[in-house]
């Protein structure tokens, strides 16, 4: 099963193509600590056209698994990408969370359609008109 759905879909970690392309051009770079694999192409020229990096995800194809500091690198942002000492966070900094958002564990304040509880009618003084 897992063979067809690499062959058919994309957002289950790379296709055969990807990692063709991946085999045939990309220098692997990195990885980072949910699994994930960065590359760049070998062929990039300095000075006049900018490398193409990418990244191949362990599981489910979301761009916001990528962490910071590699976020930072495959937007170009950095040269070298971030290695075990760039990465210690500071005593302020919360730990990296993926985008929840269409998930049964998406934040649903109360009073929202998607909480589930209906909302809680304002107390507005009028009466609104009704048609005869």
């Amino acid at each position: 099963m897992r063979l067809i759905k690499q062959f058919f879909t994309w957002w289950n970690g790379a296709t055969w193509n990807t990692r063709f392309y991946t085999w045939r051009k990309g220098e692997h770079v990195g990885t980072d600590e949910l699994g994930n694999r960065y590359y760049r192409a070998k062929s990039a020229i300095p000075d006049s056209i900018p490398e193409r990096r990418w990244v191949i995800y362990s599981g489910y194809s979301e761009a916001s698994q990528v962490p910071p500091g590699w976020h930072g690198w495959i937007h170009h942002r950095v040269d070298r990408p971030p290695s075990a000492d760039d990465l210690k966070a500071r005593e302020w900094e919360k730990p990296h969370h993926e985008n929840l958002t269409g998930t049964g564990q998406a934040y649903r304040p109360p009073g929202s359609i998607a909480s589930g509880l209906k909302p809680r009618k304002p107390d507005r003084g009028y009466s609104a008109w009704q048609p005869e």
